[in-house]
């Protein structure tokens, strides 16, 4: 840590991604936002990525970047490991102040290895081993992984008041609560639209990785039995064997997988315009999705469960099942959704999710973490 005319200025790393700018999912995304801000507002970021990213650059937007072996496309779901392995392996050398590592599933192993010189603070994202796609001696596993994180980790990191209070009842550990953050400077663009054949309003749309725990089947199965005209608009990679069982079970004229989008003007021109927004998520905490979702002033349809209940109050529709998918499409093509639904869940953004108030959150915990430690 250094100080310059007053002010200190941080080292800080991020692991646990596959890099920026984000071509993959929530924690890229997070890291994303989260390194410009704090490099914006004057520390030295590193953030390691994947050597599979597409991106080729060595600095994006003034954060470093640091490139590190993945063998993911020839060892599967354990070349995380590896991965992760690398990059704490070269973190040990780059006298990081702050170590953010983005999750805890395949870097916990690894913690004898950890950088003794840094503050290790952990994202703890959802409750990792009980996502469906794992058999049980992994979700074994991964439940072994988070109570060894939460003995280690200099600090937590909750996205959600639910794993806040989990961490609390089931570790008797403390958790800072800091969510993922949102935009709301929305500029949705007619032209983005027309280029996929759609007419505002006249579509459905849920944005997803095509993994069970998301409740695509129920989604998907949902719609083709209601009353429904309109087509739904499922965006992902369904390049795994889920995916390519679903695409292959519910492709239809009015079911379209146009495949993964990760422009964000795109994106926000298909959820500001979307007549019905869908929300399957059910473990991960609090979903960047969705919170983009509520910023484009979309009706929400969400998977009825503690993490989007928290997020959304009493301001969307919800389903158990795929029945009730079918029953709140089938009404909604009849009734639009409660006034105020939608400008209530733009406030919540404003107030509670703003990438600027996340920056700054993440940087108090950063300053009084390394506070602590020279006590």
């Amino acid at each position: 840590m250094t100080e310059q005319n007053g002010s200190r200025r941080l080292h800080i790393g991020i692991l646990g991604c596959r890099g920026i700018p984000n071509h993959y999912g929530g924690y890229e995304q997070f890291a994303e936002y989260l390194a410009c801000g704090l490099v914006r507002k004057g520390h030295q970021v590193g953030v390691y990525i994947s050597s599979l990213h597409p991106y080729a650059a060595d600095s994006w937007r003034g954060v470093r970047l640091i490139r590190r072996q993945d063998p993911e496309n020839r060892l599967g779901a354990f070349g995380q490991f590896i991965y992760d392995l690398n990059c704490l392996r070269d973190a040990r050398r780059r006298k990081f102040d702050v170590l953010l590592q983005l999750g805890y599933t395949s870097s916990a192993v690894w913690y004898p290895v950890w950088p003794a010189d840094a503050r290790n603070i952990v994202h703890l994202d959802g409750l990792e081993w009980k996502r469906s796609k794992y058999n049980y001696p992994v979700r074994q596993f991964l439940k072994w992984m988070e109570k060894l994180v939460t003995r280690r980790a200099d600090a937590l990191i909750a996205d959600s008041p639910v794993i806040k209070n989990y961490t609390r009842e089931t570790y008797r550990c403390h958790s800072e609560l800091i969510a993922y953050g949102a935009e709301t400077a929305i500029q949705p663009d007619l032209k983005h639209l027309e280029k996929m054949g759609l007419e505002p309003g006249n579509y459905l749309l849920a944005i997803s990785r095509f993994v069970p725990e998301n409740n695509l089947e129920l989604i998907l199965e949902g719609h083709r039995n209601s009353d429904c005209a309109r087509p739904l608009i499922v965006i992902g990679n369904a390049g795994n064997r889920y995916g390519a069982w679903l695409t292959g079970r519910y492709a239809s004229p009015v079911i379209r997988f146009p495949g993964p989008i990760y422009d964000k003007p795109v994106l926000d021109s298909l959820r500001a315009y979307a007549g019905l927004y869908l929300h399957g998520h059910s473990v991960g905490g609090t979903n960047p999705s969705l919170l983009e979702a509520m910023a484009c002033r979309v009706p929400i349809c969400a998977h009825r469960n503690d993490f989007n209940a928290a997020v959304l109050g009493p301001d969307a529709y919800y389903f158990r099942d795929s029945r009730e998918v079918s029953q709140i499409i089938s009404n909604f093509e009849r009734q639009a959704a409660p006034e105020g639904w939608t400008e209530a869940n733009f406030r919540k953004i404003q107030t509670d999710y703003q990438w600027p108030v996340i920056v700054d959150r993440m940087e108090k915990l950063f300053f009084k973490v390394m506070d602590e430690s020279r006590r």
